[in-house]
């Protein structure tokens, strides 16, 4: 049973960090690209950054490049993103995701992060 579970949301002020962590059971872990999306209120979800798992190759949203950092520990099968300098405009839940090309899609529950003062 393929299981992701999000954990480390909560409220921060802006310029404030937070560390979001997926931890995943139930597939074997570095055959899967992970990425994290997130989703504002009225507003469509969007992917956030990726990790291939086998090789650490990442990629980021312009809007969070130089900010967020995606990275995986394979041994523990949890991937993380690290946010540092919040802004308000990154409130959303945000979806840890597992996937495995061409149809193996995978979604956690989500965890609301809120930036406000």
């Amino acid at each position: 049973q393929v299981q992701l579970v999000e954990s480390g949301g909560g409220l921060v002020q802006p310029g404030g960090s937070l560390r979001l962590s997926c931890a995943a059971s139930g597939f074997t872990f570095r055959w899967y690209t992970m990425s994290w999306y997130r989703q504002a209120p009225g507003k469509e979800r969007e992917l956030v950054a990726t990790i291939t798992t086998l090789v650490g190759i990442t990629n980021y949203a312009e809007s969070v490049k130089g900010r967020f950092t995606i990275s995986s520990d394979n041994a523990k099968n949890t991937v993380y993103l690290q946010m540092n300098s919040l802004k308000p405009e990154d409130t959303a839940v945000y979806y840890c995701k597992a996937s495995k090309p061409p149809t193996l899609n995978y979604w956690g529950q989500g965890t609301q992060v809120t930036v406000s003062s």
